[in-house]
This record gives structure tokens, C-alpha cells and sequence, in this order.
């Protein structure tokens, strides 16, 4: 049923099949794509499903691709998949319009939980959040100095760039990184930078 239908688009051969496979087995109508050219020239109207594409492809990339579904009109839910570090790249994604991102390599039931979550939703309007609510709240109890760790976080900066920029040495940094990842109860940095873009803080 077109209902749990995934496009998945990324370049890497051995990771399309392996994505079709598992969300195969799982019950969803998968097609896979080698380029987001040929995703794009091969989408239906009207179209269905979700796509779970990779950030990072020759010629037209995740952002691109994103950036030419929107503009024509398209709601399908986008998720990216990003590869380590590309914090900045998930940030402007989620900005424009990404319902979520997953990190490689990711674990095969958070990228099923996030697909299902996009396939719900379906490009519909997201109401506010009652978790992002309370994510804002809890964003207000951080200290100053842990309220600038998590906006470089979010900026993509590493321990240690951030170490550098704040003038405090990369394991204070963990430690911030780890009171203020307490304090907002975020899983991940995956789950954090989502919830600071969703909550307009990014």
C-alpha cells in the first residue's frame, strides 16, 4: 500500500540494498534510486510515501533534492542521512523542511522509528509538539555557559573547536556537553539538534 511506500535514494550501491532489504522484510514498498536526477525524472503524481535520501551525493545532493521537492509543491516527508559530523549539512536540511535526520551508521530500528513517524505525519502540518514544549522549557534551566555549548553543538563545532571558540579546554566541554544533555533529556546529539531546529533555537 502506498501508505508505507519509501523512496530511498543514495548513491552507495551496497547501502540502497541493504536499506531495501531490512525495510523490505519489515513490510514497506521500497524503490530504490542511484541519483536524485533519476528520483526526481521517476516521481509520480500524486506523489506517496516518504524519502530517505543521502545528504551527500554526486551531482544533486540531499539538500538539493530537498530544495527542488519543495519548490514544486511536493509535502512528501524527507528524511536525510547524514554521515558523521555533518551536523552543520542535518541543521540547514531540518531548516529546509526535513522531518529528521539519522546518523551512519545507524541502528536499523531508529531509522524504521523515524520512518514510520514520517509515514504518520505524511507532510501534514505538525502540531506544536507537547515533547518540543517542554524541550523549550527545559533549554531555559540551562547556565549561560551550558546555553553556549549547545549552540555550538548545534552549529556542527567539535569538543574541541568549541573549546577553542569558548577558551576552555575540550574535556570542560564534554562535561557541559554531558549536564546540559541531562538537563534537556536528549537522547542523542541527533535528538538534540532536531528538537533545538524544530524549537527555532537553531
Amino acid at each position: 500500500m502506498p501508505a508505507s511506500l519509501v523512496h530511498v535514494v543514495d548513491d552507495d550501491p551496497a547501502m540502497r540494498d541493504s536499506v531495501g532489504f531490512l525495510l523490505g522484510t519489515e513490510g514497506f514498498e521500497v524503490r530504490l534510486y542511484e541519483t536524485a536526477t533519476d528520483f526526481l525524472q521517476r516521481l509520480v503524481e500524486p506523489a506517496a510515501g516518504c524519502v530517505l535520501t543521502d545528504i551527500r551525493m554526486p551531482g544533486l545532493d540531499g539538500l538539493e533534492l530537498l530544495r527542488r521537492l519543495r519548490a514544486s509543491g511536493h509535502t512528501l516527508p524527507v528524511i536525510m542521512m547524514t554521515g558523521h559530523g555533518d551536523v552543520p549539512l542535518a541543521v540547514e536540511a531540518m531548516k529546509l523542511g526535513a522531518c529528521d535526520f539519522i546518523e551512519k551508521p545507524f541502528d536499523d530500528e531508529a531509522l524504521l522509528q523515524a520512518l514510520r513517524s514520517a509515514l504518520e505525519r505524511n507532510g501534514a502540518a505538525e502540531a506544536v509538539d507537547p515533547t518540543l514544549r517542554e524541550f523549550v522549557r527545559r533549554v531555559g534551566t540551562l547556565s549561560e555557559r551550558e546555553r553556549q555549548v549547545l549552540d555550538q553543538l548545534v552549529a556542527g563545532g567539535t569538543s574541541k573547536e568549541i573549546g577553542r571558540t569558548l577558551d576552555i579546554s575540550p574535556r570542560t566541554v564534554e562535561i557541559y556537553r554531558a549536564k546540559l544533555m541531562a538537563k534537556t533529556q536528549a537522547g542523542t546529539l541527533q535528538e538534540l539538534v532536531r528538537w533545538a531546529v524544530l524549537a527555532g533555537l537553531a
